[in-house]
């Protein structure tokens, strides 16, 4: 070995070269390639005359050597790599990789020099890859991904796009499955260092390497051989890591270069308009090399996935394959993507023009891989361009995941899970969900994305309604109602996540002044929390502008009040512009009312449009009149003027109708063009001519077509008795006949009710019957080319109105609308799922839903949606007909407990269900102990016996029970012709051994935790009780105490609360001791007086300071139930419990004494 030690010389350059220059000789064949041995053994002995540290020359490609030293030394190698014979090529490529990898190798590499040695040299690695040998191929991917990972070379323009190519056809063509995936690695990882480079704009950046089994997680898992995952791993770090030291300097200050020489010559011809366009989008017209590259690499990819297959071949899997694989590299530069994307005008521009057409134009593919592509690359921009891309994603969102979601009935399975797994996602980022309905369901000019995702999750969780045909089997149907009902609860988990952060960001000490900043943290922590890169442009505030939710509130208002005239309009037209007029939407002059028609509002049916314009009515006409007048037909042709005036509206059938809109267009036209025509009235017959001639070339129900001597012939002398000019009229005939006058969108095409708004609303009907997922495999689009060139031109439009604004919230008031839209479907949704499913993973999410729905309720202050909640929730507790219970109703019992817990806050009314439920709780496990009831201790005839004994079975309080009642009796009256079945009681027992998962510790936890409530809740969870418990000593069959006793515990754990709120506690606590202390039972009435001494004595500990009422009023009770009891056993009790008092508490009596004495 010590030989080759030495081989190539002491210098850097000669010990990279001298070994692999000799392993050359070692395998050249001698008579065939006795030029290229001779070539490397001069270059050897060149190698040994080089002193290690040589001056550096700037020009030179190689380290250490000058420039026509370098030329000499790397000739052998070309020669090597052009001899197409691997054993040669072999160590040729090694040495290739060691030269980037030991960074001997720096400058520029780029196509336009191409005399250059270092371009040659790649354009041969390039090359050698097609001789058809498995190691030459890895060894070219090994030394391509080096030359682009070298810090000290660019490897620019043409050159980068001919490695790519190379790469591209490795993956193609590879001679198995392990190099492909290796080619497709090097590839991704090629993109990341490309961009991580344009992102910082400099060659010295860190690049994560790239993850081989994320790249196989849509397509080519049938080219993993055994272990090609792990190999193709170790490949690309072993190569990332060897060219990791490189202690050279970088080309970190590149030179700016003016745009409108460079990227002119690129691999693949670009519209010069296109070129225009960029050059003024850059800055100054400057752009840094790396970046430069960065921008021609993805248009590339973006353009490589727009091809599509030719008519002959329709199934070129290659081709397929191709496509798939630029979609995957795009999806890695957008998963990776730095805030050059959002900053950088020029590369948000390139998303906009290059990716969304491509997404666009693959929408109409069936190809599983390839949506689940798109899916994902949309995710990324959603997830962190959303700012900058805002009417892009406002017609992607309704177009890829919307109507995927709202096809109930025939669904491909694989996209829906898909789409269920993407929503998933982004219900997971609570800031995304705020964006959304902020920016799309409170603008006039978008869809109701986030409505349109709960209705849409809504109809999934409920299943194909009953009666239709479905494609789906039974166990896909349930796996999507599962997932629906798990996007749903994420959703309003989401919700409340943000309403908890903004509301501690709120009660942090901030000053008010600092309320964009407040913005801005809540705009990064939620996502950064959940792991989700933040949105870039909030940093930067570029376009996106703080709202406060006054102004939402108005435009959320204006969008609900607009779209409900506009729905009138399209069942009676008169009605809906009224309507619009009296809530000033629409100004009320003919001509505010025409220019609301003419814009085409979003929504607007246009066969009700013409039908409005066609009518009688005075305001009408003139908003027809105003409606013609705004149109300018100067020097436009006849022909044309009908069909630009027509592309507003679908003309109405009724003849008076067309004759009154002809009319009044034939005297705008003449006015316009003052020339054209003798008088109006030829115009005016001219006109109706043409409408017919158009009814009668394309409708296809007439069958003998008008020919052009015919409409020659009907259009005699109608110019004041004379002939228009027969070419002038055929000319005319050709064009209509030719080209069919017809409304701007396609809709001729009738649809369901539900996907007609929506894409009226975009105005996509078109797009929509493109990409309706006919499972045809690929098409060529040249059928649908104009339909895409309408929606690129709603790109541009878009881009001025309010659209472009991107709005940022921080206003917790802003969920009460989110709230308005989506409780009723959630609560549906929960509701039905709860009750028809017993597994317990879909019921437990369901009772989730429930518990963050009452969390974000409550708190928010919306008491009807909370009340909704709560009652549902109790009612699946089924304490009510405990004999029906199952493990999901135990896990509501939780719910219950654990809503008490955390919102007992924000409750009010709604305690009162929840004390209810531990009533029945603490009833049913004192039935199922067999302890005697409280009825026994408080009735008169103490004569019923315990449960377990043999006559339980007819005791009326067990029986009440196991018969159950509805939700709101609190106990039925047994009826005694309905008797109890053994098999019932003992069904009834198995529940009972159920509900042992709740301990009294829980249920006695909601009344001890009633000390941390604040005032306000203490005050209602009291009032709540005191029904309860009015409820339960009134119960005909089986009156009980159990929620006195609480009171009387709760008023003793709060009795150290400040005064004024213990003084509104005791208002209404003394006012139920009263009512009760007054009542029938003598029993129930002295177990109160009871408690009521129990409380006072408690409560005469404290001391009192003179000149205070406190006391008195806390004895008042004993004064009135003293004076209006009629039972002289209470009279006595009250004496002796208030000389009892006295005696024990004499010191502490103050104003108490008033009380006593009345007594």
């Amino acid at each position: 070995m010590s030989a080759s030690q030495t081989l190539g010389g002491p210098s850097r350059c000669g010990r990279v070269l001298g070994p692999s220059l000799d392993k050359i000789i070692k395998n050249a064949a001698w008579r065939k390639h006795s030029h290229l041995v001779s070539s490397c053994k001069s270059v050897l002995d060149k190698l040994e005359t080089l002193p290690d540290a040589a001056l550096p020359d700037p020009s030179s490609p190689l380290l250490g050597l000058s420039s026509s030293d370098a030329d000499f030394v790397l000739n052998p190698i070309l020669l090597a790599l052009d001899s197409n014979y691997a054993k040669v090529a072999d160590p040729a490529l090694e040495c290739v990789f060691k030269l980037f990898s030991a960074g001997v190798v720096r400058g520029e590499i780029d196509g336009k020099i191409s005399d250059s040695i270092m371009y040659k040299i790649v354009d041969s690695v390039c090359k050698v890859g097609g001789i058809g040998e498995e190691s030459v191929e890895l060894a070219v991917l090994r030394a391509l991904l080096s030359a682009v990972r070298c810090p000290c070379v660019l490897i620019r323009g043409d050159c980068l796009l001919q490695v790519v190519r190379t790469l591209y056809n490795i993956y193609l063509g590879g001679l198995n499955g392990t190099n492909q995936i290796c080619a497709k690695s090097v590839l991704a990882q090629i993109m990341l260092i490309i961009f991580s480079r344009a992102d910082e704009d400099s060659m010295d950046v860190s690049i994560t390497t790239v993850s081989v089994s994320e790249l196989l997680e849509f397509t080519d898992k049938n080219l993993n051989e055994g272990n090609s995952i792990y190999f193709c791993q170790n490949f690309v770090s072993e190569v990332m890591s060897a060219s990791e030291g490189v202690p050279d300097l970088k080309l970190s200050q590149p030179v700016p270069v003016s745009q409108n020489g460079e990227s002119k010559d690129e691999g693949e011809e670009i519209g010069s308009e296109k070129m225009k366009d960029e050059v003024e989008l850059c800055p100054g017209g400057i752009s840094s090399k790396i970046r430069e590259d960065g921008f021609i690499v993805f248009k590339n990819l973006c353009k490589l996935s727009m091809k599509f297959s030719s008519q002959e071949n329709p199934e070129d899997q290659v081709l397929l394959r191709g496509k798939t694989l630029s979609l995957e590299l795009l999806k890695v530069i957008m998963d990776d993507g730095g805030s050059i994307w959002c900053s950088n005008e020029r590369f948000l521009n390139a998303i906009k023009q290059f990716l969304c057409l491509s997404l666009l134009k693959n929408s109409a593919l069936s190809v599983m891989s390839i949506f689940q592509l798109q899916c994902s690359i949309f995710m990324s921009l959603l997830t962190k361009y959303r700012s900058g891309l805002k009417a892009e994603i406002g017609i992607f969102f309704p177009m890829l995941i919307l109507r995927v979601l709202e096809n109930v009935l025939q669904p491909s399975f694989l996209q829906k899970m898909t789409i269920l797994n993407m929503l998933e996602k982004i219900a997971g980022d609570s800031q995304i969900i705020i964006d959304i309905f902020v920016n799309y369901d409170c603008d006039v000019d978008s869809p109701n994305i986030f409505e349109r995702i709960v209705n849409g999750l809504l109809k999934t969780a409920l299943g194909p309604p009953p009666g239709s045909t479905t494609t789906l089997s039974a166990v896909q149907d349930i796996t999507f109602r599962h997932e629906s009902v798990k996007c749903l609860v994420g959703i309003i988990k989401s919700m409340g996540a943000w309403m908890d952060q903004q509301l501690k960001i709120g009660d942090s000490d901030l000053p008010s002044g600092s309320e964009s900043e407040t913005s801005a943290e809540s705009h990064l922590t939620p996502s950064a929390e959940d792991g989700v890169v933040p949105d870039y442009e909030l940093h930067l505030e570029l376009n996106s502008e703080l709202s406060d939710s006054a102004t939402l509130e108005q435009r959320r208002a204006y969008k609900i009040e607009l779209q409900k005239g506009v729905q009138l309009f399209n069942k009676k037209p008169s009605k809906g512009i009224e309507f619009l007029i009296k809530t000033k939407k629409v100004g009320n002059s003919p001509e505010e009312v025409a220019s609301f028609l003419k814009k085409n509002t979003a929504g607007l049916n246009e066969t009700m449009i013409g039908d409005y314009l066609g009518e009688r009515e005075e305001f009408a006409l003139r908003v027809m009149h105003a409606y013609v007048d705004s149109f300018n037909f100067k020097s436009i042709d006849f022909g044309e003027a009908i069909r630009f005036l027509l592309s507003g509206f679908r003309l109405p059938g009724e003849a008076q109708k067309i004759d009154r809109i002809m009319e009044k267009f034939a005297e705008r036209y003449c006015k316009c063009n003052p020339n054209s025509f003798t008088s109006a009235d030829t115009a005016y017959v001219l006109a109706y001519s043409v409408i017919m001639l158009n009814t009668d070339a394309h409708n296809s129900m007439v069958k003998d077509k008008m020919t052009k001597s015919d409409f020659i012939r009907n259009n005699r002398g109608i110019d004041d008795g004379k002939d228009l000019p027969e070419e002038y009229l055929g000319a005319l005939y050709d064009q209509i006949v030719k080209n069919e006058i017809k409304i701007n969108a396609d809709s001729s095409v009738p649809q369901s009710k539900q996907a007609n708004s929506l894409n009226k609303l975009l105005g996509l009907d078109g797009i929509l019957n493109l990409v309706s997922w006919k499972q045809t495999e690929e098409k060529p689009l040249g059928a649908n080319g104009h339909l895409i060139r309408h929606i690129q031109e709603q790109f541009k439009a878009k881009s001025g109105k309010s659209e472009s604004v991107y709005h940022a919230v921080s206003d917790i008031a802003i969920l009460r609308f989110m709230v308005e839209v989506c409780w009723g479907p959630m609560l549906a949704a929960f509701s039905v799922t709860l009750d028809q499913s017993d597994d317990r993973l879909t019921t437990t999410q369901c009772i989730l839903g429930f518990r963050y729905s009452v969390h974000v309720t409550a708190v928010m202050g919306l008491q009807t949606q909370r009340d909704a909640f709560v009652t549902s929730v109790a009612k699946f507790t089924f304490l009510h007909c405990a004999a029906d219970m199952k493990q999901k109703n135990v896990d509501a019992v939780k719910a219950i407990i654990s809503i008490a817990i955390e919102d007992g806050n924000h409750l009010q009314e709604a305690w009162e269900h929840i004390l209810t439920c531990l009533s029945r709780i603490e009833h049913l496990q004192l039935l199922g102990e067999g302890a005697t009831t409280d009825a026994s201790f408080l009735s008169v005839s103490n004569t019923e016996q315990s449960l377990m004994k043999k006559g339980t079975l007819q005791n009326p309080a067990v029986m009440a029970v196991v018969l159950g009642g509805s939700y709101d009796s609190t106990t039925v009256g047994v009826n005694s012709s309905r008797l109890v079945t053994p098999e019932q009681i003992n069904h009834f027992i198995a529940n009972l051994n159920l509900l042992d998962q709740i301990g009294n510790f829980e249920l006695n936890h909601v009344f001890a935790h009633s000390q941390r409530l604040n005032s306000e809740a203490i005050v209602a969870f009291v009032k709540a009780l005191c029904k309860v418990s009015m409820l339960e000593l009134q119960s005909p069959t089986d009156p009980r105490v159990f929620s006195l006793i609480k009171l009387v515990e709760i008023a003793h754990y709060n009795m150290n609360r400040i005064r004024l709120v213990w003084s509104r506690m005791w208002n209404v606590l003394s006012d139920f001791f009263v009512s009760v202390g007054l009542s029938e039972s003598l029993s129930v009435a002295i177990f109160v007086m009871d408690s009521l001494r129990q409380l006072a004595m408690k409560f005469l500990e404290r001391e009192e300071l003179a000149n205070y009422n406190f006391q008195n009023q806390f004895l008042r009770p004993f004064v009135i139930i003293m004076q209006k009891s009629n039972s002289a056993e209470i009279r006595e009790l009250i004496v002796r419990c208030i000389s009892q008092m006295v005696l024990s508490r004499v010191t502490n009596v103050k104003s108490g004494w008033k009380s006593v004495f009345m007594v």
